[in-house]
This record gives structure tokens, C-alpha cells and sequence, in this order.
């Protein structure tokens, strides 16, 4: 038997620590909250996605009673981008969550569909896309979505 070790490098810093930019891509996807359909869960995500011709799209989670038939704010917003803007890569996704009252002490990260789907995103553009989890606490960094999902099913799979 052998091992593999995999590791993950996550920048954790201040939301003032973080460039003008970061912070826009942020403050979008904390306003997109307020615009979540969550009457269910009341947990309330949004994402913001940077384009490469600069422009910043949003959206958030929609609920459905039928649990499943629901979206999370990421798909809603890399589907949209690549709807609006299919030739424009993403640079970059922000990603906050609101919920009693408040944003989450805690980084919220993409779940592993959302995480799917924002590989085949950066695959698609052939370059990396960061990913900010945004958080009361702070903003969790990562430079690549393949650092949120190591050993991953790609494309490449497919040949």
C-alpha cells in the first residue's frame, strides 16, 4: 500500500486586507443575500463572480419546497455569467451567507456541485479562478478551484 498526502493552502485574511477589488466582489455577494429566495432554510447565500472584462455579476440561493429543485447561489451565478457573457472567463468568486440576523461567523464554501461546477468553469477558460469566502471572522482565499476539490473528475476523464 502507499499514501497520498494532499495539501491546501488557505489565505486567511481581514476583509481590509484584502484590494479594492476583492473587496466590490465581496460586498456583492453579501448584497446578493437580501435578494435570496430561502424562506425554508432562511440561510441566505450569494456569489459574485469578477468577469475578465471587469464586470462583477450576482446572484443567490433559490429555494423550493421540493428541496432538491433548488439552486445554490453559486450555479445561479457562474450559470448566468456564462449565459450573459459566454466568451468572458471568471476571474474570481466571492461567496457570503446571512443567516439569524446576521453574515456567518464561519467561511461559507461551495458545495461539492457547486464546486463541480466551478471546476468545469475554470476548465473551460483554462485559468484558475479564486475563490473568497467571505465570513465575520474574516476571508478565506484560495487561488484555484482545484484546491477545493482535489482529485477531481474533469474533461480529461472523458478521452
Amino acid at each position: 500500500m502507499r499514501e497520498i498526502n494532499l495539501t491546501t493552502k488557505i489565505g486567511v485574511y481581514l476583509l481590509e486586507e484584502c484590494s479594492d477589488v476583492e473587496k466590490n466582489l465581496i460586498e456583492a455577494a453579501k448584497s446578493a443575500t437580501k435578494r435570496a429566495y430561502a424562506p425554508y432554510s432562511g440561510f441566505n447565500v450569494g456569489a459574485a463572480v469578477l468577469l475578465g472584462n471587469g464586470e462583477i455579476i450576482s446572484g443567490n440561493n433559490q429555494e423550493n419546497a421540493a428541496y432538491p429543485s433548488g439552486l445554490c447561489a453559486e450555479r445561479t451565478t457562474v450559470f448566468f455569467a456564462n449565459a450573459s457573457f459566454p466568451d468572458q472567463k471568471i476571474e474570481a468568486i466571492a461567496v457570503a451567507a446571512w443567516h439569524n440576523g446576521r453574515f456567518t461567523s464561519d467561511a461559507i464554501t461551495p458545495c461539492g456541485a457547486c464546486r463541480q461546477v466551478l471546476l468545469e468553469t475554470e476548465n473551460r477558460f483554462g485559468t484558475a479562478m479564486r475563490v473568497l469566502m467571505y465570513s465575520e471572522e474574516g476571508v478565506y482565499v484560495m487561488e484555484s478551484v482545484k484546491d477545493l476539490l482535489p482529485l477531481s473528475f474533469g474533461d480529461e476523464m472523458l478521452k
